[in-house]
């Protein structure tokens, strides 16, 4: 069975990022853990509030914490019963990446699936501070789905990619698990000026290949201007239903992560996005 991991804040964004994965997933057999993470919750108000113990407020957003999610199950099962489907709740006095990499380790999860934003829901940024953290930490695959994305299959998959890393074979078995699922498209973009490969891209570039055995690869080259705009473009004009990249050491997406914000270089989604992982943590 799959292995799914849901970190949830109870938020709109949250809710959306768990319909869209029951319906990726509506025809496997997977397991869904919920995760809330809640020690950001107790060390907040215990700033501010003098009256109550550390340990008294921490069994306060416990016990309000296990409501939360044992509504969240009720919810769920009372809406829509799939026989495939199993639903787990996992609470946490932990921060958010700490909990997940925990969980991802105890139950061997395939992927981690949660929305852009939180609570907060700035309309100004496209990912919220939580979820660039587990970009940037969490130690297997995260999928990030924006609040307003209604669900659609993920007939065309984007992965823009330079050749120059060895793939992590999990992680493809991933992807091509998901490109067979929906018959997809897979467009590899390398962003460059020169269309020659050195012998280690065309290596990586075959493996990427035998990896991705069951999707429909197309292997595509536009020139090295912005990146992101790149990106963009190729979306729009491709009607891509899914964004792929790899968290690497001086990747683009490494880049990207470590600025205050995504959106600093132009990056507005409003399509799902899979980081894949290959940074030694």
């Amino acid at each position: 069975m799959k292995a799914v991991l849901i970190p949830t804040d109870f938020s709109n964004s949250a809710m959306n990022a768990i319909d869209y994965a029951l319906n990726l997933y509506k025809c496997e057999r997977t397991n869904f853990y919920f995760l809330h993470a809640y020690a950001d919750e107790v060390y907040g108000p215990f700033k501010t509030n003098g009256e109550t113990s550390i340990e008294e407020q921490k069994e306060t957003v416990k016990n309000n914490t296990d409501k939360y999610l044992k509504d969240l199950i009720q919810k769920l099962t009372a809406r829509e019963h799939n026989p495939k489907h199993t639903y787990e709740t996992l609470s946490a006095f932990d921060t958010l990446v700490d909990a997940v990499n925990d969980f991802a380790n105890q139950i061997n999860v395939d992927l981690v699936i949660m929305g852009t934003k939180g609570q907060t829901d700035d309309k100004k940024i496209t990912f919220g501070s939580h979820t660039v953290q587990v970009f940037k930490y969490v130690q297997c695959p995260v999928l990030a789905v924006p609040l307003d994305y209604e669900y659609q299959q993920p007939k065309k998959i984007l992965f823009p990619t330079d050749y120059m890393l060895p793939y992590k074979r999990r992680e493809l078995k991933l992807l091509n698990t998901l490109a067979s699922e929906f018959k997809s498209e897979i467009h590899c973009l390398y962003i460059s000026d020169f269309e020659d490969l050195s012998n280690r891209q065309i290596d990586n570039q075959r493996f990427l290949r035998e990896s991705l055995a069951e999707a429909f690869l197309f292997f595509e080259i536009c020139p090295a201007k912005n990146k992101a705009e790149a990106i963009m473009d190729y979306i729009k004009k491709n009607n891509i239903n899914l964004l792929v990249m790899v968290n690497s050491r001086h990747s683009f997406l490494e880049d990207m992560l470590y600025r205050s914000t995504v959106d600093e270089i132009g990056l507005r989604l409003k399509l799902p996005f899979l980081v894949m992982q290959n940074l030694p943590r």
